[in-house]
């Protein structure tokens, strides 16, 4: 009796067309979720918005400080007293330590920000911190507190003779960019005029990566006259801070801007 023989099935075929059909779908998925996106942005995208940037077109170029502060004022507002922000592009070489910029600076007209401040110092002037601004304010006691997981603070303050204490703390408040410093001003024998000077608006700065460098010149609602004050003071502070080892050009390119509204370019002297 012959063998019966059947016709052998290519079985490899179907399965190789299931594995494709859910790589299939997640790229028509994909493209859809997009495509809905961008019909939601189109349609949530405000007439502020729009008007803004034709007054940024009609505005376009470098203005000088006064004439900067007045266009950003013409800018439709949202509902909010938005910040007015001022970067700086420097022509340093972040990888250069002798050429980072790293500090706080006291705006003639404050920020119009207050901050959450605590003070590591000794018990004889625990009170008297206190009384000057900060939250929260001690040594040991108020290293564990940190050390159990509260942070609901902006900037930490210490006198040198805490540092001890403050050390300890390095792998909790380093990564959150809360360690004290001297170069910030957040180190210094007299914690208590620090303490005032931060909690009413004193502000940090240092360049990121890129050479750039940002700091909160005021508020919208601040008058023009307030803002152009502020504006020149930090110009200033970051010309006089120029690195002796820059060559060529130091600040290249300076802009200020509300939170939602376009940049305006200040000229350069």
């Amino acid at each position: 009796m012959s063998e019966e023989t059947t016709p052998k099935t290519d079985e490899t075929a179907p399965v190789e067309a299931q594995a494709d059909q859910p790589a299939a779908t997640a790229t028509e998925e994909s493209t859809a979720w997009k495509s809905r996106l961008r019909r939601r942005r189109r349609r949530t995208r405000s007439s502020r918005n729009a008007d803004n940037k034709q007054i940024a077109l009609d505005n376009a170029g470098t203005h000088s400080i006064d004439d900067a502060v007045n266009v950003l004022k013409k800018f439709k507002a949202p509902k909010f007293d938005q910040a007015v922000e001022c970067s700086i592009h420097l022509g340093i070489d972040p990888r250069q330590a002798d050429q980072q910029l790293r500090g706080a600076v006291s705006m003639p007209k404050g920020t119009g920000k207050s901050a959450r401040v605590i003070c590591f110092c000794g018990d004889d002037k625990v009170e008297e911190a206190k009384a000057a601004g900060a939250i929260e304010a001690g040594n040991d006691a108020l290293a564990e507190k940190i050390k159990g997981g509260w942070f609901e603070f902006d900037v930490a303050i210490a006198s040198p003779d805490m540092m001890r204490v403050v050390g300890m703390l390095g792998k909790v408040l380093g990564p959150k960019g809360l360690m004290p410093s001297p170069k910030a001003g957040t180190v210094t024998p007299d914690p208590i005029t620090a303490v005032k000077e931060f909690a009413a608006g004193k502000s940090e700065y240092r360049n990121d990566d890129g050479g750039n460098i940002h700091a909160i010149i005021g508020r919208m609602s601040f008058s023009e006259a307030d803002l152009v004050e502020n504006l020149k003071f930090f110009m200033t502070t970051i010309e006089n801070l120029r690195p002796a080892s820059v060559k060529g050009h130091y600040m290249k390119k300076c802009v200020i801007s509300g939170t939602m509204t376009p940049a305006v370019e200040v000229v350069l002297s």
